[in-house]
């Protein structure tokens, strides 16, 4: 008898926890930091990356969320020691996000807006060209969110339906691309802090 009792009051508990977590007031912070570096064996072909893109989102009322990120990526190829080619970008992603209802194990739909500004420097034969660009998008991403406690929620999240413009600004050239990305065999894996 007093293991039934004691599950189901550990039952209750993590259900009052993951109750409290997108409750109208509350803040979640999270992001994504990465690094990458690669090369081609036998050759000078290399390349390294770097990001960095914190979030945050404030509960504007019970399971709705509102947030950005903000971020910078940076990444270099190299072909050899006088070819390369260089992307510095500064991102903004502001989101909506909502959740079902109540429990530790909930579905969710996140609406974002990804945007982009910077340069990718080439370099050929030590001659360097600049360019600018801008990217603009749209992005609805379904996802599961796990909250194992009151403070963490673990997600998995895939791509979803997208629409983005990238634009060339110094060769005035520009590019729409539409598309659904669903891969459940490559989802994204996160952590978000509730406070």
């Amino acid at each position: 008898m007093k293991k039934v009792l004691l599950t189901l009051t550990a039952i209750a508990g993590l259900t009052v926890a993951a109750n409290a977590q997108t409750e109208k007031g509350k803040i979640m912070v999270g992001g994504q930091i990465g690094f990458e570096t690669s090369k081609v064996k036998d050759t000078d072909i290399k390349a390294n990356s770097f990001s960095i893109n914190p979030t945050v989102g404030y509960f504007v009322s019970d399971n709705w969320a509102v947030g950005t990120g903000i971020g910078y990526n940076w990444n270099k190829t190299e072909s050899d020691k006088d070819n390369s080619i260089k992307v510095d970008a500064f991102q903004v992603s502001p989101f909506v996000r909502k959740y079902t209802a109540n429990g530790p194990v909930r579905f969710f739909a996140q609406l974002s807006v990804p945007m982009a500004w910077g340069t990718e420097t080439s370099t050929t034969n030590n001659v360097e060209a600049k360019e600018k660009f801008e990217r603009y998008g749209v992005e609805l991403a379904p996802g599961l969110a796990y909250f194992p406690t009151s403070k963490i929620g673990i997600e998995l999240k895939v791509r979803g339906l997208y629409y983005n413009y990238n634009k060339n600004k110094t060769a005035d050239v520009s590019t729409n691309t539409f598309g659904l990305d669903a891969n459940s065999l490559a989802p994204t894996l996160g952590v978000q802090f509730h406070f």
